[in-house]
């Protein structure tokens, strides 16, 4: 019965080793294969989340190229899939370059049938802990959690999410400081949601997209005949986010005298709309960002003391993107996933190359500028997996020098970021990171326990 069996592929031209692994692994669906078609028609019809490859197919047997073309085109089909080569004596170069191309693990010629089934049952517990994350994922708009909705593995964000989470509540004024892109409206969503305010309107305005002449009346709103055509009343953003919580971007951007007006808001609770006389009582929660430095705008008298402390009652300050290691390839990963099915469902996943490239890359732009990369590169490749070209990155180039002087720190540093980086490229499995930074399963997990990181 191959039915609910885990279904796993032994590609093997070895006649008698096909017998004894599949007579090795009967509590799995195995399907054999010994050359490149057979073995991708196999692929295309059996889907199986484990596969085994010989590296030495036909027509080059003593040699490993069909093998790696047999690999490029697994990952190219199911990038998801557990590949497990198989390596002979002093072949070590081969595996090693096997895993830098997408494959799982490595086993030693001749096969130890109980190391490699250890290995093969390993991968399939993996593949499950994937498949169950990923439906996980797929639930993360209905958490009402600022972390729930976020992606990150970076201690730096998740303790940006957790001050949120617990101000969430509160009707202090949050005040959030960060570099252009970096998912400031993202958090502020979180915070309502995560509020008791959820129930009402979550309103947004960009302070700087909007003319100085028209701020005030986007703000406060207008009565009819108030202005040259002013030909009915409207509210503004604050009434409309009454019960709710109002979004304001970019407030460095608003001018002096309606700093006034909307301190003198803060202070009371009330507004006049332009042009009326009668006060309005709103009951609205104020969330602002800016990438401006306000405290300098302060001394240099553009912007008031009185109304930037009312506003950052509780100042959080998000990372760049440079600042999460890992959290790049979490993101870019994430964004294909979204993006594919609509823009190119050929496109299944991202060239080692396209990953090492993320990873490298110091992100100016920070989010907005790798959505925009990620999407773009999905609508523009030819083929299957993304690459670095179809990104558009080149390695950036280090002429600085070198910021700690302190070699215990240095190395320490450098430890933490590379670690950081090798468990978002594997997903968190550590077999995998462990292979991915040249060290052994203990050494990164003692690694891990003295640097307080978490796989």
């Amino acid at each position: 019965m191959r039915e609910g069996k885990p279904r796993l592929l032994v590609i093997e031209d070895d006649e008698g080793l096909q017998a004894q692994l599949k007579w090795a692994y009967e509590d799995f669906a195995v399907t054999i294969a010994g050359d490149r078609d057979s073995a991708l028609a196999a692929l295309r019809s059996e889907e199986p989340a484990v596969v085994t490859l010989d590296l030495g197919l036909p027509p080059d047997p003593d040699g490993t190229s069909e093998g790696f073309a047999v690999l490029d085109a697994i990952m190219a089909l199911k990038p998801d899939t557990k590949v497990i080569v198989a390596s002979g004596h002093g072949a070590r170069s081969s595996a090693l370059e096997a895993i830098e191309r997408g494959a799982y693990d490595f086993y030693q010629k001749p096969v130890d049938i109980d190391a490699l089934g250890l290995i093969v049952r390993r991968a399939f517990a993996l593949r499950e802990i994937e498949e169950e994350n990923r439906r996980l994922a797929a639930k993360v708009g209905e958490d009402k959690t600022v972390l729930g909705t976020m992606i990150t593995a970076a201690p730096e964000m998740a303790k940006v999410a957790r001050t949120i989470e617990r101000v969430a509540n509160t009707n202090v004024s949050v005040m959030l400081l960060g570099a252009s892109g970096t998912g400031k409206e993202l958090l502020a969503r979180g915070l309502h949601q995560a509020s008791d305010r959820r129930g009402g309107a979550f309103v947004a305005l960009n302070c700087a997209a909007i003319p100085e002449t028209l701020l005030e009346a986007e703000l406060f709103g207008h009565e009819k005949g108030a202005f040259t055509g002013a030909v009915r009343a409207n509210e503004g953003k604050i009434e409309l986010a009454h019960g709710g919580t109002l979004f304001l971007d970019e407030v460095g951007d608003i001018p002096l005298p309606l700093q006034v007006k909307l301190l003198r808001f803060l202070q009371e609770r009330t507004i006049e709309r332009i042009g009326g006389r009668k006060a309005i009582e709103v009951n609205t929660r104020i969330v602002c960002a800016t990438h401006q430095d306000l405290e300098a705008m302060i001394g240099a008298g553009t912007f008031r003391e009185d109304l930037f402390y009312r506003l950052a009652e509780i100042v959080v300050k998000v990372p760049t993107l440079a600042e999460r290691p890992g959290d790049a390839v979490l993101l870019a990963k994430s964004f294909l996933s979204r993006f594919a099915p609509e823009m190119n469902p050929r496109v299944k996943g991202f060239a080692p190359d396209a990953l090492s490239a993320i990873d490298a890359w110091q992100w100016p732009g920070n989010v907005r500028e790798l959505e925009n990369r990620v999407k773009r590169a999905v609508i523009m490749t030819d083929g299957k997996l993304v690459s670095a070209e179809d990104l558009d990155l080149i390695a950036p180039v280090d002429d600085g020098p070198a910021e700690l002087l302190n070699l215990k720190s240095a190395r320490e540093k450098a430890d933490r970021t590379m670690i950081r980086h090798a468990l978002a490229r594997s997903e968190g499995n550590i077999s995998s990171s462990a292979k991915l930074l040249g060290i052994s399963r203990p050494t990164l997990y003692d690694l891990l326990k003295q640097y307080d990181l978490h796989a």
